[in-house]
């Protein structure tokens, strides 16, 4: 099929402005909770958690900035200080007792800096507070399992939605917390080892079977979040997400009795009805 120069000229003129509008513009695309076209960053932060993972990695990343630069200019200034030609006699010098203070104390002072926020930030990821609601998780090839033992003890499976959005994120059955409280998940697995991670919390901590791992998050926005299955764990590990919806506490109030009744006389799993095979 044979293209005018100006139908090729406006096609050009379309990609163009399209990719501008990717690469300058990507945060039109993106959703809170979930990754976006051209994401170049950390998603953005929902959690006390996530917000300082963001701050160490900006704070690593003004680091490590200053060090290349600062690199780059040592051996600018060797290159054209230091060649045969401007120093065609060399200089016989083999110590230098300021010189070799500085380059000792100066990475000690880095790492220090780098140190602190970092035990701070490990501190405040493993040590669970006081919680609200404890939520258990166990990984199963694959699809998650829910359990609310201070909300009536019921539970639930969450499998991928193939008709939702968005697409190999979205489940059948979200699980459901409220706003601005501390919420303890307790991880396991079923089968094989598996990792509940959502990158929004800030979190991520492997469900291993025969084992009960425990992390924490507190949502401090209204919405939808989503996750996948971070350890390999099989064929169909590219289709295990999870999804956290996050509600006000009216909403989670109603939700918990609704889903009293709806998971009620469900089996323990759900699996087999809604994949078509047994466990």
């Amino acid at each position: 099929m044979k293209v005018s120069k100006g139908q090729l000229s406006a096609r050009l003129l379309g990609l163009a402005m399209a990719g501008v509008t990717l690469v300058g513009g990507g945060s039109a695309f993106a959703e809170t909770g979930q990754p976006a076209p051209w994401e170049y960053k950390l998603q953005e932060a929902a959690t006390p958690v996530m917000e300082n993972i963001t701050w160490f990695h900006g704070l690593l990343l003004t680091i490590i900035t200053l060090i290349t630069l600062f690199v780059l200019a040592l051996l600018v200034a060797v290159v054209v200080k230091f060649n045969a030609r401007a120093n065609p006699v060399p200089s016989r010098t083999t110590h230098n007792t300021l010189l070799e203070v500085a380059w000792t104390l100066i990475p000690v002072l880095i790492l220090v800096t780098i140190a602190v926020p970092s035990f701070r930030l490990l501190f405040l990821e493993l040590d669970v507070p006081k919680a609200d609601i404890t939520i258990k998780a166990t990984g199963k090839q694959w699809y998650w399992s829910y359990a609310y033992p201070d909300n009536g003890k019921f539970e639930f499976d969450s499998l991928m939605a193939q008709d939702k959005k968005p697409r190999l994120l979205a489940v059948d059955n979200e699980m459901v917390v409220p706003v601005n409280k501390v919420i303890r998940v307790q991880t396991t697995g079923a089968d094989v080892i598996h990792s509940w991670a959502i990158p929004s919390f800030g979190v991520k901590i492997d469900a291993i079977p025969g084992r009960l791992n425990e992390t924490w998050f507190k949502a401090t926005k209204v919405g939808m979040y989503y996750g996948q299955c971070s350890e390999l764990c099989g064929k169909d590990h590219a289709f295990m997400p999870i999804a956290v919806r996050v509600v006000s506490d009216q909403e989670f109030t109603a939700w918990v009795e609704d889903a009293k009744k709806k998971f009620a006389s469900a089996p323990t799993s759900t699996y087999a009805s809604a994949a078509g095979v047994s466990q």
